[in-house]
């Protein structure tokens, strides 16, 4: 049995209660409802399934799923979400004791085995944790990680009577994992701030006798129409049938001022209705809906490695056996030839603490995650560090025009009535297309509801109007037949248009009733005010050209090249064409890649083969924000040259923290082997570099 409420159909019967549709949706459990729709699983509601965050099984992002760092040097390093694998009071608290315990040792003269004993507590109380991790992973074959090294340079030193050394390393050690939690959960906090903008639940409205009740959101199903009222946020993607209002789109977009929406309009989950009531007809599920896929792009942002991660990640395998056999050599082989046993294996023990790798391993990749989470403050979700290294190189871009540089909303910009009645040329025009989705159609009832804002449009009935693709609209107002649309309406229609009004520079819209030519409106796409910015900023970006692909008119397309000053204007292209103009594109590129800019569904093959893909405007096309590399949160182009900036830098700051962390460990490595240098040096060489590293990698995420 069918039930007709929120397009459920469950064929239990026993389901099949006296209910209203909103009640239905929570009783609704039976083998063969999902989510409002039939679909052999049971309604994901809140208590039956609670919507669990997205986890992949996939070799690139099973590191960043369950927490762990991902830079594959099997140092162990593991990142809760929101719990610090080290406590900052517990390291201060091992500080205090170690000066203390210093301070006995100096003024005192007890035995050995006191301040051994002394020392031991500052040593267990910060560094038990990681002794415990070094022997699980001793266990499971990972002999080569941070944690054995640390746990071994630190009992060695306390083996050859230097206490104070071995808790020194632990502790500096302990600091350094500290402030790469800080790290990494300030770029997290950043990126998954987002999740704040999800609604749980939404307020469904039966329509037959207007009741409410609040549902999980992974209930609703499309077509059912929800309620959202003022200082609420919109909790799925659909289409406004009734109110207005300003919507505060920040979350989403970074903008600070409001998006009106009207009926017709869509609104994005995510978004604030700031004053006004709206009822909002769902178009996508809550799996499928605008601000899910952000989220899932956030949360998969760091799962490709660049080439220079790769290198560093293989480089750090080889290197620390290497240098821990060279330590071994250097303790014994000396040692034999000498007979000074403590003093080699001293050194050696310096050699091992200073040879750790993690400053490498630990701060390239967090370079780059902290290079995305600073962008995500931005508005611009970058996916992976793959796109941040051929951001950095972009040579050439290539951009769509309409809703890219231009605002994708048509203004009228003239009304051309053969009897000089503007207003009523207007009105009708608005009448005729008030249930038209064209563009143009939106903005003849922009214009229509902004001269005349206390006036009503006359509905016409549905089997007196069609909408005739590509040509235009067919109605009946007042008895007349009324048609609405392009040139070739009227041609097949046998109206001879006025020669004056044709302008093919413009959107123009003819207007004729009962075979009477009326009249035209001229509709112009605004060029948007920071596209010219945007262009000075590729251009100090050091971008070589910048060149306009799109479907447009020479005529439409050409003027507005020429006012941006951009280096090529190729117009009338269809979506293979704009491929094969791409291509010639790449070539110019040379050593360097191509980015291209697109906002439509049309854009999407473009996204995809280009070297980076930039989709314009998270309130866009699904599928130009699938197929691009990143994704500019609001419509603003200048994000793009900003995203070329932020992916410069941290490709900057990752070099500087190669050079750092290389040539001080090669310093301290050679001075600690011929004994010019303690362990207090290889200390600094170890946690004091991947402190600085750490510190540099850092700086991306605030600004």
């Amino acid at each position: 049995m069918k039930n007709e409420k929120h397009n459920c159909t469950c064929t239990n019967e026993t389901e099949q209660k006296e209910k209203t549709c909103c009640r239905h949706i929570d009783a609704c459990h039976s083998d063969g409802c999902h989510g409002g729709h039939c679909s052999g699983g049971h309604c994901r509601g809140e208590e039956e399934h609670p919507a669990a965050p997205h986890t992949c099984s996939c070799s690139d992002c099973a590191d960043d799923d369950d927490g762990a760092c991902g830079c594959s040097c099997g140092c162990g390093h593991e990142h809760g979400e929101g719990e610090e694998e080290h406590s900052l009071p517990v390291i201060l608290a091992g500080g205090v004791l170690l000066a203390l315990c210093i301070l006995l040792q100096r003024f005192t003269n007890f035995p050995w085995f006191v301040y051994l004993i002394c020392y031991l507590i500052p040593y267990l109380l910060v560094g038990w944790k990681t002794i415990l991790e070094s022997a699980e992973h001793l266990l499971r074959g990972a002999v080569f990680d941070e944690n054995f090294l640390m746990s071994l340079a630190s009992v060695g030193a306390f083996c050859v009577g230097e206490y104070a050394e071995g808790v020194v390393v632990m502790l500096l050690f302990s600091l350094g994992e500290w402030l790469e939690d800080v790290a990494v959960g300030r770029t997290r906090s950043s990126v998954r701030s987002l999740m704040e903008i999800r609604p749980d639940t939404a307020r469904i409205i039966c329509e037959e006798d207007g009741d409410s009740e609040e549902v999980p959101v992974e209930a609703v199903g499309i077509g059912a129409c929800i309620e959202v009222h003022p200082g609420e946020r919109i909790p799925l993607d659909g289409e406004v049938t009734s109110g207005t209002a300003n919507l505060d789109t920040a979350a989403l977009t970074g903008e600070s001022v409001p998006r009106p929406v009207v009926p017709g309009d869509n609104a994005a989950a995510g978004c604030i209705s700031t004053d006004g009531v709206l009822r909002i007809r769902v178009t996508k599920t809550a799996g499928e809906s605008t601000v899910q896929k952000i989220l899932d792009l956030a949360e998969h942002a760091s799962s490709k490695k660049t080439r220079t991660e790769a290198f560093i990640t293989r480089f750090a395998r080889v290197y620390t056996p290497l240098v821990v056999c060279a330590a071994v050599l250097l303790a014994v082989i000396p040692s034999l030839v000498t007979g000074e046993w403590s003093v080699w294996i001293h050194r050696a023990l310096t050699f091992l603490v200073v040879s750790c790798p993690c400053a490498l391993v630990i701060s390239v990749p967090l370079s780059f995650f902290c290079g995305i989470g600073g962008a995500s403050k931005k508005g611009i979700l970058i996916k992976g560090s793959r796109a941040i290294e051929a951001l950095s190189k972009t040579a050439v871009v290539a951009t769509d025009k309409t809703g890219t540089l231009t605002r994708g909303e048509f203004r009228v910009t003239a009304i051309l009535a053969e009897d000089g009645d503007e207003a009523s040329l207007l009105a009708l025009a608005a009448e005729a297309e008030q249930y038209s989705s064209h563009p143009a159609a939106r903005g003849i009832l922009r214009e229509y509801q902004m001269r005349t804002p206390d006036a009503a449009i006359t509905p016409f009935k549905a089997d007196n109007s069609a909408e005739l693709s590509g040509r235009g609209v067919r109605c009946v107002s007042d008895g007349k037949t009324v048609l609405c649309g392009n040139a070739l309406l009227m041609t097949e229609n046998g109206i001879n248009v006025n020669a004056s009004h044709i302008n093919p520079a413009v959107c123009t819209v003819y207007l004729a009733s009962d075979g009477k030519y009326l009249g035209a409106l001229w509709l112009e796409d605004t060029v948007k005010d920071d596209a010219a910015d945007a262009v000075r900023a590729f251009r100090c970006a050091g971008v070589k050209e910048i060149h306009m692909l799109t479907g447009d008119t020479p005529g439409a397309a050409q003027p507005v090249a020429d006012a941006l000053g951009l280096d090529g204007c190729h117009a009338s292209l269809l979506p293979d064409e704009k491929m094969e103009t791409a291509e010639l594109l790449k070539a110019k590129a040379g050593d360097g890649t191509l980015l291209c800019l697109g906002d439509g569904i049309n854009d999407a093959p473009l996204l995809a083969m280009a070297d980076i893909g930039c989709a314009m405007g998270a309130l866009g096309s699904d599928a130009a924000m699938e197929a691009a590399d990143v994704v500019i949160m609001n419509d603003s182009p200048a994000k793009a040259a900003e995203a070329i900036h932020i992916s410069r830098r941290t490709m900057r700051i990752a070099r500087q923290n190669i050079v750092i962390a290389l040539g001080i460990k090669g310093i301290i490595l050679i001075l600690g082997a011929i004994g010019v240098t303690g362990m207090g040096a290889a200390v600094f060489g170890d946690v004091g570099v991947c402190m600085l590293c750490i510190c540099n990698a850092a700086r991306l995420n605030g600004k």
